[in-house]
């Protein structure tokens, strides 16, 4: 090849551009590595195009996609760095055209027999991301006609790698945020069970317990009311937490948890028996509710402003 390398004509720069601006806006990484396989084969009129990825966290590269229908033995096949070709343009970091394989010891043939190709020529170029880092090897195979690949298509090969490997990392970083947000969605979703079994599965025993613990320590003797008092005092700090868990999940919710509906605000204060309040018992503490004999109908969220006269 001349070190005088000519300039793409206008054609080619324009479908390289709409190819940028196509991969760019495309985040499935399946369909991105479709596209450029694809364009890599018609840009450069060759009979397939192949990708190979490198894994940045075992530091091998791995086949990912193929103009050819790929077996699912083939699928993330692992290829080494050391005794290949698609290796040595990775790691040399540099285009190599191989015009016959045959005469390459690095060349392996088990890949043809796997996809039922027959390859005689690779032009290889390796894909960069925005650093200008190798991410992966990009290779147009045979020229249609049985031809030689051209200057040509050893550039627009080029260019179209450099935005491949950008757009590929794009992708990666894009699947891995979804993850990493499904991830938290997932964590963020457990605990918000686990708030809302323990605001309110463990209330209705712990009431129970309060209620009892009251009764004992009014019947018990005068030895046995410290030891009641500090089983009471327990329980009372207990139901706050479990109370603060409540208030957190509400919080945590904001107000799109808000179901706003008529309520007899009467009835509400009147079911939720407040003169015979557990913690206010516990407490010795005593609850005067005073209620107007006609409904008081308001426009509230009923759960939440139980747990607003609760807390009070």
């Amino acid at each position: 090849m001349n070190a005088q390398r000519p300039k793409l004509n206008a054609e080619r720069m324009a479908r390289l551009v709409e190819i940028s601006r196509v991969l760019n806006a495309t985040t499935n990484l399946d369909h991105l590595l479709s596209r450029i396989i694809s364009e890599a084969a018609d840009l450069t009129n060759a009979e397939a195009a192949s990708i190979l990825l490198l894994d940045p966290k075992t530091q091998q590269l791995h086949f990912k996609a193929s103009s050819n229908e790929v077996p699912p033995e083939m699928a993330d096949m692992t290829v080494s760095l050391d005794g290949s070709i698609a290796g040595a343009i990775l790691t040399e970091n540099k285009p190599m055209y191989i015009q016959d394989v045959s005469k390459d010891s690095r060349w392996n043939q088990n890949v043809d027999d796997a996809i039922s190709f027959h390859t005689r020529s690779i032009l290889g170029v390796p894909m960069h991301n925005v650093n200008q880092e190798p991410v992966g090897v990009l290779e147009a195979l045979n020229k249609n006609g049985g031809g030689d690949f051209s200057i040509q298509d050893f550039e627009t090969l080029s260019i179209l790698a450099d935005i491949a490997g950008v757009a590929v990392e794009q992708a990666r970083l894009f699947n891995e945020l979804q993850q990493a947000n499904a991830e938290l969605n997932e964590l963020d979703q457990l605990k918000t069970d686990f708030i809302a079994i323990a605001s309110h599965e463990l209330r209705t025993p712990l009431s129970v317990i309060l209620g009892y613990v009251s009764f004992l320590r009014d019947e018990a003797g005068p030895e046995m009311t410290a030891q009641f008092d500090n089983v009471l005092q327990a329980a009372v700090h207990l139901r706050a937490l479990i109370q603060d868990m409540l208030n957190l999940r509400y919080v945590d919710a904001g107000t799109a948890a808000l179901t706003r509906k008529k309520v007899n605000l009467v009835a509400l204060v009147h079911d939720m028996n407040l003169e015979r309040d557990e913690t206010a018992v516990a407490k010795e503490q005593t609850v005067h509710v005073t209620l107007p004999d006609h409904e008081l109908l308001v426009l509230i969220d009923q759960d939440m402003m139980e747990v607003i006269i609760g807390n009070l």
